[in-house]
């Protein structure tokens, strides 16, 4: 007899869908379908990656990372770390200017990564607060002095942590930056409806303007992958992210799509409130029924009928492929005896858990799984679907059980750690502290060697494999799918839709 949650593969495939109607396109607006709306437009709040998507086109970074993972220029032409590896001084361009015509100079720089640091509703500082101080040496020079080496420092200024805004709009705005956002991306701010469309419209002072081929974006979040993948075939979208994994091989016969994937840096897992307000008195503070909860989880199962084969299982921060993972702790198998030992150990024969899961399609069907295969050991989950960012926000404060949520993954391994779970950071939505962990990190983040690095992370993941604030379970590929007109998109593990240098073919 088969496993009860393998019963439900076929129930999941027959999911009803509706396409939703979208305005036709001129052939100077590129309209991009995404998972989610976004939350905040300011990179100091934002916490949603849809958001990420949105903020590339609208704030440039000090630097950016290539198809290949690799740390390249964008508002720093160059940078050097000094001899003892407390310093970073970034050269900048002189030729970039924010969308209210002020300049992109050393002073702004500074304002921004204070503001980072500073700002009472900044969710950044977690991410660069190994800074000491920012001095502008000159116009188009910036030193970065760190309190100790931190090595994923640079990395950080890759994402949110790096993009510029206008100091002069911050200022005036405040809080309500988001809601008329001024940086000095390739594209202005112009338009959003929330929970209809975010409009960006072409800066024609961008230093590589001549690059950026469409004068509109139009972005739409449409939650169902398959309802964004029947406006992608309508016309009504020309790209989309995360298309699913089961839908590859029919967009591949389609001669009218494309599609792209690339590996992701990041994971997705089940996070549990160890100390927050709304904390499951048995499985937010009894390690032995998140153990339980790991064992009894079939995570090849999940790829297998969710995605198709094509997600890579996995039980850490990082996926295997990563050097980072740690091979002294192989992907587990499922083990209901051993699950039912560990529920033995914590005194319980059953529990009740509440899981916050967004109402994509593909997460709803994982969280079914889950839901089918932690109740043989008496692990009895409610599945409580929720907006993206309803969710987000309820998470932050802590009011949770727990959340089926994943992270896009930075390509520094201390990113994929640092901001979810040390101590006190903002983005603990568990609220876990580890005061060993910490110091753990703190130690791998100041070491530019690989193999030292290697072994202050196996210690780190010793530490989360007996704690398990998240249950890791899978690291999916990001995949595009677009219209066969649209050419030289180039995606990169990230995950973030750069559109340098793509086009529509006539």
């Amino acid at each position: 007899m088969k496993p009860h949650y393998l019963a439900l593969a076929a129930t999941l495939a027959l999911a009803g869908i509706q396409a939703t109607a979208a305005p036709a396109a001129a052939q100077s607006t590129l309209n991009i379908g995404l998972q989610d709306d976004p939350d905040t437009l300011d990179p100091a709040t934002n916490w949603s990656f849809v958001g990420r998507h949105v903020l590339q086109s609208l704030c440039d970074k000090i630097v950016d990372i290539d198809e290949k993972g690799e740390i390249i220029p964008m508002l720093a032409a160059s940078w050097k770390w000094g001899d003892d590896s407390k310093t970073l001084t970034l050269k900048l361009r002189d030729d970039a200017v924010f969308h209210d015509g002020t300049k992109v100079d050393a002073a702004a720089i500074k304002y921004n990564l204070e503001r980072a640091l500073n700002a009472k509703f900044s969710r950044r500082k977690p991410e660069i607060s190994s800074i000491s101080t920012v001095d502008v040496v000159d116009p188009t020079t910036v030193q970065i002095n760190l309190k100790q080496p931190s090595v994923p420092l640079l990395a950080a200024l890759s994402d949110r942590a790096g993009m510029i805004v206008s100091p002069t709009a911050a200022e005036k705005l405040g809080e309500k930056f988001t809601d008329a956002p001024v940086c000095s991306g390739p594209y202005t701010f112009a338009e959003r409806v929330i929970q209809d469309r975010i409009v960006l419209a072409k800066f024609p002072k961008y230093y590589n303007a001549d690059k950026y081929h469409f004068n509109r974006l139009v972005y739409r979040g449409m939650p169902d992958s398959n309802v964004r993948l029947l406006n992608l075939r309508s016309g009504q979208l020309d790209l989309i992210e995360r298309l699913a994994a089961t839908e590859v091989e029919a967009v591949k016969a389609d001669s009218s799509l494309a599609v792209e994937p690339v590996v992701g840096l990041g994971y997705y897992g089940v996070t549990f409130s160890i100390g927050g307000e709304g904390a499951n008195l048995d499985a937010g503070k009894k390690a032995a029924i998140r153990e339980a909860f790991s064992l009894a989880i079939d995570r090849q199962a999940i790829s297998d009928v969710v995605f198709d084969g094509q997600a890579s299982i996995g039980n850490q921060p990082f996926p295997p492929s990563n050097q980072y993972y740690d091979k002294n702790f192989p992907l587990p198998e499922r083990d209901l005896d051993a699950a039912k030992k560990k529920m033995q150990e914590a005194g319980v024969e059953s529990v009740d858990l509440e899981l916050l899961v967004p109402t994509d399609a593909e997460r709803q069907q994982v969280a079914q799984l889950i839901q089918a295969m932690v109740a043989e050991v008496g692990i009895n989950v409610s599945i409580k679907p929720t907006e993206l960012m309803t969710l987000l926000d309820v998470a932050r404060q802590g009011k949770f059980q727990s959340h089926l949520v994943g992270w896009s993954g930075r390509v520094d391994p201390d990113l994929n750690i640092t901001p979810m779970l040390s101590c006190g950071a903002p983005t603990n939505d568990a609220h876990y502290c580890n005061e060993e962990l910490d110091a753990i990190l703190a130690k791998a983040r100041a070491s530019g060697d690989v193999e030292t690095r290697k072994a202050e992370y196996s210690k780190a993941i010793a530490i989360l494999q007996k704690d398990l604030p998240i249950v890791y379970m899978y690291h999916s590929q990001w995949i595009f799918a677009h219209n066969s007109n649209i050419t030289g998109l180039a995606p990169a593990p990230d995950g973030i839709i750069r559109l340098s240098g793509v086009s529509r073919k006539n």
